[in-house]
C-alpha cells in the first residue's frame, strides 16, 4: 500500500507533503491532476525503516528536510537530472552506500547526510559544487568523493570522518 497527500504549489506544479505505506519498495508519482509533481516535502519518509528503494521521477527539482531521516533499510535510490536543491537534513541516517549527485546541485548543504553510516562514495556531477560546513557530518564509511575540480569546501565539511578521498574531476563526467 502506498498513498501520498499532494499540495499544489505557486508555479503549477504539486508538493506531495505526506506519504502512508508499508511497502519496501515506494515509487513517487510523477504527476496529480495533470501537473507535475516537483517537491518531496519535510519528513515524508522519515522513519520508514521498511524502504529498501525509492523510484523518484525525472519532475522532482526539491527534497526536502529530514525526508528520508532513517530509512535505515535504503540500499537504492537514483535521483533525477531535473533536481536542483537538497534541503538540510535531506539523507540524514539514511542507509545507501553510494549517490550520484545530478549537475543541477550546486550546493550540498550542512547536514544534508549526517549519520549516513554506511556511505561509501558520492558523486558531484555538477560543474561547480559547495560542500558547506558539516555537509558528511560522521558519515564515518565515506571512502571517495568525486567532485570538480574547483569545489568550494568547507573546512568542517567532513567532519566526523576519517580518511575520505577527494578524486577531483578535470571534465564534466560522473567520473
Amino acid at each position: 500500500m502506498q498513498e501520498f497527500w499532494y499540495k499544489h504549489a505557486d508555479n503549477d506544479t504539486y508538493m506531495i507533503q505526506a506519504y502512508r505505506g508499508d511497502d519496501s519498495g515506494v515509487t513517487v508519482p510523477s504527476s496529480w491532476y495533470g501537473c507535475d509533481v516537483s517537491v518531496l516535502m519535510d519528513d515524508i519518509f522519515k522513519g520508514h525503516t521498511e524502504i529498501t528503494k525509492v523510484n523518484l521521477p525525472e519532475t522532482i527539482t526539491d527534497i526536502g528536510g529530514f525526508v528520508f531521516d532513517g530509512c535505515s533499510s535504503l540500499k537504492s535510490i537514483v535521483l533525477p537530472e531535473k533536481l536542483h536543491t537538497l534541503w538540510q537534513y535531506a539523507f540524514v541516517r539514511s542507509s545507501f552506500e553510494e549517490l550520484v549527485i545530478p549537475k543541477g546541485v550546486n550546493d550540498i548543504v550542512p547536514f544534508c547526510f549526517q549519520d549516513c553510516a554506511n556511505l561509501r562514495r558520492i558523486v558531484l556531477t555538477a560543474d561547480h559544487v559547495r560542500l558547506m560546513g558539516w555537509s558528511f557530518l560522521r558519515c564515518t564509511a565515506l571512502e571517495e568523493v568525486v567532485l570538480p575540480r574547483d569545489a568550494a569546501i568547507h573546512e568542517n565539511a567532513f567532519a566526523g570522518c576519517e580518511g575520505v578521498k577527494l578524486v577531483y574531476r578535470t571534465d564534466s563526467r560522473n567520473g
